[in-house]
């Protein structure tokens, strides 16, 4: 087995855990980080403090390149140095925020659509065989979720117990006629694309389209980044604006190290331009409600909300991920971590830093 992972988006929540997870295993791995999460969000969002531990934790193990996957030739380049050593590669550098999408609609496609292509062809020239893991988005449905039959209850919305999709929305669901923000619509472009290099190349290719992904390793900003984001304004008593839905709009939150697992799984037996919904499904999910009541018992202090009686445009009224398609093709991955543990754990790793 090749011995390289390049690995975009490396200081980010879900480049960094697989940085972690994939140098412990024994490989060699290459970050490939610009920080434009700073760019996009500000001092709040900037993963320079990411970058600075990963490199202190992984030591010789991990060579960061501060590439821009805009860069064509940049990566073209790094790719051939590589070349064979290649066994993996890990796409999950974005631009990950609806609202931000927006302003910037340009910078959005370029960085979302056009960087995933160059990511593709860089690794199609140069490691052709090595499996190529997308971190896409439930955003690609569009707003089709909220034509749900939704029912109101306390805290949350919910479906019916008798729905198909009550136990989590599968891949099945169309992603077109629908409103999808800028930023789903981008996701979509380079979404069909990863599926598209692995049919018509042959390619090991894997779209993984997450709900809510989470962690620690969160840099927590107002426009991206739910749960670690509650936990930082209960902690920082800072004030919260919940868009829309009373605050009963529903997530399924997966834990960072959950997903790279499920990375792992496929990496060990690959197949070729497969399609996953991959989120924390009924074990793990909860309303914007729910997240603040459980971040007050773990901190011991009171939410500060404010309620906007608009909603984001093309957000979700309610998304749980059916997970069955990638259980059934790997049996032995199993979710660990629930809301209450992603919560206390956030709460855990930033008590220092995060302080009224």
């Amino acid at each position: 087995m090749s011995s390289v992972v390049v690995i975009t988006g490396s200081a980010g929540l879900i480049g960094s855990e697989a940085v972690r997870h994939f140098a412990a295993l024994g490989m060699d791995v290459v970050g490939v980080d610009n920080d434009m999460r700073g760019y996009f969000f500000g001092a709040d969002g900037s993963t320079q403090w990411n970058l600075q531990r990963l490199v202190k934790e992984v030591g010789d193990r991990y060579t960061h390149h501060s590439v821009d996957i805009r860069d064509r030739d940049g990566l073209d380049r790094l790719f051939a140095d590589l070349g064979s050593n290649i066994g993996l590669v890990i796409h999950a550098a974005a631009q990950p925020s609806h609202d931000w999408a927006a302003r910037e609609p340009f910078t959005d496609f370029d960085v979302n659509a056009v960087g995933t292509i160059n990511m593709l062809e860089a690794t199609r020239r140069h490691a052709i065989d090595a499996p190529f893991i997308f971190t896409s988005t439930n955003k690609v449905y569009g707003d089709t979720p909220n034509s749900l039959p939704l029912v109101e209850l306390e805290t949350r919305y919910e479906l019916p117990e008798d729905h198909r999709w009550y136990g989590g929305i599968d891949e099945t669901m169309t992603i077109d006629n629908s409103m999808h923000s800028v930023f789903g619509a981008s996701k979509v472009a380079a979404d069909i694309m990863v599926q598209e290099y692995g049919r018509y190349f042959d390619m090991p290719t894997a779209v993984f389209r997450g709900g809510t992904l989470t962690g620690p390793g969160h840099s927590a900003a107002e426009l991206h980044g739910f749960l670690a984001y509650v936990m930082r304004c209960v902690m920082e008593q800072r004030t919260y604006k919940i868009f829309g839905y009373k605050g009963k709009m529903v997530r399924d939150a997966i834990h960072s190290h959950d997903l790279i697992t499920a990375f792992e799984a496929f990496h060990r037996a690959p197949r070729v331009a497969e399609i996953y919904n991959m989120g924390g499904g009924r074990f793990s999910n909860c309303s914007h409600i729910e997240a603040f009541k459980i971040a007050s018992e773990i901190t011991g202090l009171e939410a500060r909300t404010e309620y906007v009686d608009q909603a984001r445009q093309g957000d979700h009224q309610w998304w749980i991920s059916g997970t069955g398609r990638f259980e059934e093709h790997y049996p032995d991955w199993k979710l660990t971590y629930d809301v209450p543990a992603i919560l206390r754990e956030i709460y855990e790793a930033n008590n220092e830093v995060w302080k009224a």
